[in-house]
């Protein structure tokens, strides 16, 4: 069962830890620059930064504590996962809302609508961040067709789905919402291996935590 990757959350940590010491550092400089031109000193001022796993933390000064800052500019990686999962996301929300009067149970109501209420403001957050980042010139360059993207159901699984009813819908929904979780965590387990993005390694290891959860309780179905 795949896991939120140690990796990313360990870089987001660093990274916000750097970040954070650098500012604590400047603001100190500035605040203390008064008195040192009075006193005619010229000390220097240093800040202790995190280390990575399994590394020593390093005393920088202020300009190698802003230098540290990674850059997590996003590169193709991250606009691709963002562009697929918006598309995977979209289909989920399809088969989601043909449980409503097509389900035999009341727990595969319900479950579509959990996954329905987590899915919509994940779309939401990937156009924002696309719009954000629009400007790195590659947010529209890449198309992709549904056979392209893991778990994704045909459009004939999607027409057998709408015309099935009771039970029949039941374990046609679990069998397709489970393969499709599962291309999800696949399609996220990579943007982890080859983006650059903090927040795109954020949404990603939501989705994971998320749709392991769900497939555990749709197995227990």
């Amino acid at each position: 069962m795949l896991k939120p990757r140690r990796s990313a959350r360990t870089r987001t940590s660093f990274t916000a830890a750097v970040v954070a010491a650098a500012a604590l550092v400047l603001a100190a400089c500035d605040a203390d620059s008064g008195t040192r031109a009075e006193a005619g000193t010229d000390k220097g001022t240093s800040v202790v930064a995190p280390g990575k796993p399994g590394e020593p933390a390093k005393t920088l000064s202020p300009e190698e504590a802003a230098k540290a800052v990674p850059d997590d500019s996003p590169n193709s990686a991250d606009f691709r996962y963002a562009q697929m999962m918006i598309k995977h996301h979209e289909q989920a929300l399809v088969m989601t809302s043909l449980a409503d009067g097509r389900a035999g149970s009341s727990r595969i109501e319900r479950l579509a609508g959990r996954i329905a209420a987590a899915q919509e403001p994940e779309v939401g957050a990937m156009r924002a961040w696309l719009k954000t980042h629009a400007g790195g010139g590659r947010a529209g360059s890449h198309e992709h067709d549904h056979a392209s993207m893991p778990g994704m159901a045909t459009d004939a699984q999607l027409d057998q789905l709408r015309h099935a009813e009771g039970p029949a819908f039941d374990e046609l929904f679990l069998k397709l919402m489970i393969t499709h979780h599962q291309g999800a965590i696949t399609m996220a387990a990579d943007v982890l291996s080859h983006g650059n993005n903090v927040t795109v390694e954020e949404m990603a290891n939501d989705v994971i935590a998320q749709q392991t959860s769900e497939i555990g309780r749709m197995r227990s179905l």
